[in-house]
C-alpha cells in the first residue's frame, strides 16, 4: 500500500516521503517520529527514555529526563539533555521548572516560545485536571483534593495572591475568586466586600487562601486579624468561614486545625 501511495504522488509529478505514511496503515501520519531526526546515538537515547516511561511509571524517569521528554517535540534536533539540567539548577526542582512564569522560561538561554509552551502546557493540564476534581464533590468532604489543586497552582507562585472560594450550602464550590495579589491586608481584601460578594453570589461559606512565597506556611499577625475580621462579619450575616488555607512550596497550613478561627 505504501508503493502504491508513493507511485500515484510520482504520477501527479511530486513524490510523497514515505516517513509521512505510517506502515500499517497507509495514511498519513505527521511528525511524530520526524521529531527523532539527528544523529542516530540521539534518536536512539529519545527512543529508550520514551519506552522506560511507558513501561515504568511515575519513578521511571528522572526529573532532567522527563523535561529533555518534553522538549524534545519542540527541539527535534538538538541534545536536549544540557537545557534541561540547566532549567533545573535555575528554578531549582521539577515543579519550579513546570511551574515557572513563561516569559522567564522563554528568555532562558537556549529556549524561546515553542519550548516554553512545552514545558507550561504540563502545569496547566494538571490545574485543570485538579480543578475538575475540586468541583465534583463537596469540598469539605474532599478535603485532599482541595489541597492538592492549591498546591499545584500556588505553592510555586513568586508574589503573594489571595483567592476566596465561595461555597453553597452542600459545600460544593461556587467560584474560585482570585481577589489580587499583594500581602493579605485590608488594603487588598476588606471583610464587607468578601461577605457581600458571598451575599451577592448566593453563597452560604467560604474559604479563604493566599500563598506565601517566603516558602513557609507560617501565618502573621495580619494573616489572623483578617481572617477574624472577615469570620465576625460573616457571622453577623449568616455566612461560614470554614477555613483560612496558607499555600507554601514546604506545605500547608490550615488556621483552623491550629485553633486560629
Amino acid at each position: 500500500m505504501l508503493g502504491a501511495a508513493v507511485a500515484r504522488s510520482t504520477r501527479r509529478g511530486r513524490v510523497t516521503p514515505p516517513e509521512l505514511f505510517d506502515r500499517t496503515a497507509g495514511t498519513a501520519t505527521g511528525t511524530e517520529d520526524r521529531a527523532d531526526s539527528g544523529p542516530p546515538a540521539a534518536q536512539g537515547h529519545r527512543a529508550r527514555l520514551r519506552a522506560r516511561l511507558l513501561a515504568g511509571g511515575i519513578d521511571a524517569l528522572g526529573d532532567h529526563e522527563l523535561i529533555e521528554l518534553l522538549l524534545m517535540g519542540a527541539i527535534p534536533r538538538r541534545d536536549v539533555k544540557p537545557l534541561a539540567r540547566s532549567l533545573l539548577q535555575r528554578f531549582g526542582s521539577l515543579a519550579g521548572v513546570l511551574n515557572a512564569d513563561p516569559r522567564a522560561l522563554a528568555r532562558h538561554p537556549g529556549m524561546g516560545d515553542a519550548t516554553a509552551a512545552a514545558l507550561c502546557v504540563v502545569a496547566v493540564a494538571a490545574r485543570r485536571q485538579a480543578r475538575e476534581q475540586v468541583r465534583a464533590a463537596p469540598v469539605l468532604s474532599s478535603w485532599q483534593a482541595l489541597l492538592d489543586y492549591l498546591a499545584i497552582d500556588m505553592a510555586h507562585l513568586t508574589v503573594e495572591r489571595v483567592r476566596i472560594l465561595y461555597l453553597d450550602t452542600r459545600n460544593m464550590l461556587i467560584l474560585d475568586d482570585h481577589v489580587g495579589d499583594g500581602s493579605l491586608d485590608e488594603a487588598a481584601i476588606h471583610p464587607r466586600e468578601v461577605i457581600r460578594r458571598a451575599l451577592d453570589i448566593g453563597a452560604a461559606a467560604l474559604i479563604l487562601v493566599h500563598n506565601h512565597p517566603s516558602g513557609s506556611p507560617e501565618p502573621s499577625r495580619a494573616d489572623i486579624q483578617i481572617t477574624h475580621r472577615i469570620a465576625e462579619a460573616g457571622r453577623l450575616l449568616g455566612i461560614t468561614v470554614h477555613d483560612h488555607l496558607i499555600i507554601a512550596r514546604s506545605g500547608h497550613i490550615s488556621l483552623r486545625s491550629k485553633g486560629l478561627i
